[in-house]
C-alpha cells in the first residue's frame, strides 16, 4: 500500500507544475495584448508629422495654442464709465460698460496695470462723440474697434509701437464688447 500512495502522491504534484506552466503562457499573452494595445494607442493618439515638413517644434506648438486659446476666451470686465456726450441738443450723457477679450491669460495683468492710463484714453475717446454718432449699430462698432485701437496703443511696449508705427496696433485685446450702453 506504501507503493500506492507514493504515485499518487507524485501524480498531485505534477498538475501543479502543469497549471504553473499554463499561468505563465496566460501571463504572458496578457502582457503582450496590454503592450500591444498600448503601442497602437499611442501610434493613433500622436500627432501626426509629414515627412519632408520644415516645421520646428516652436511652429507646431504655436498653432496649437491657438485652437486653445480660441477655444476658450479669457475676459477682462471692465467698470462702468459715464461721460457727457458733445452736446447737440440739450446735455446728453453715455453710460457703457466694457468687456475685453484678450488673446492670453498673461496680458490681464499688465492691462489691470495700466488700467489707471486706460480709463482716462477711453474716458477722453467717449465723451468726444455725439450721440447722434452712437445710436446707430455701425456707431457702436465704430466705437468699438477706436476703443480697443485706443487700448492696444497703450497696452503695448515700445518696441512694437516703432515696428508698427504706420499700421494700427496689434495688441493683446481681440475686442471690446458692451455689455450695457445707455444714452440719454
Amino acid at each position: 500500500m506504501a507503493k500506492d500512495a507514493k504515485p499518487a502522491e507524485e501524480g498531485a504534484e505534477a498538475p501543479p507544475k502543469k497549471s504553473k506552466k499554463l499561468l505563465i503562457i496566460i501571463l504572458a499573452v496578457v502582457l503582450l495584448l496590454v503592450l500591444a494595445g498600448g503601442g497602437a494607442a499611442y501610434m493613433l493618439l500622436k500627432p501626426d508629422h509629414a515627412e519632408g515638413d520644415e516645421e520646428t517644434a516652436d511652429e507646431a506648438a504655436k498653432p496649437a495654442k491657438k485652437k486653445d486659446k480660441e477655444m476658450h476666451p479669457v475676459f477682462i470686465n471692465l467698470d462702468a464709465f459715464t461721460v457727457n456726450l458733445v452736446p447737440e441738443a440739450g446735455d446728453q450723457y453715455l453710460q457703457v460698460v466694457l468687456s475685453l477679450e484678450v488673446e492670453d491669460v498673461a496680458a490681464e495683468p499688465e492691462i489691470k496695470a495700466k488700467m489707471p492710463k486706460i480709463r482716462n484714453n477711453l474716458t477722453l475717446l467717449l465723451s468726444s462723440k455725439k450721440a447722434s454718432e452712437l445710436l446707430p449699430k455701425e456707431g457702436k462698432e465704430q466705437l468699438a474697434e477706436a476703443l480697443k485701437h485706443e487700448i492696444n496703443s497703450i497696452v503695448e511696449t515700445p518696441v512694437k509701437k516703432k515696428k508698427a508705427a504706420a499700421e494700427t496696433p496689434d495688441g493683446p485685446v481681440t475686442a471690446v464688447l458692451f455689455t450695457s450702453f445707455i444714452i440719454q
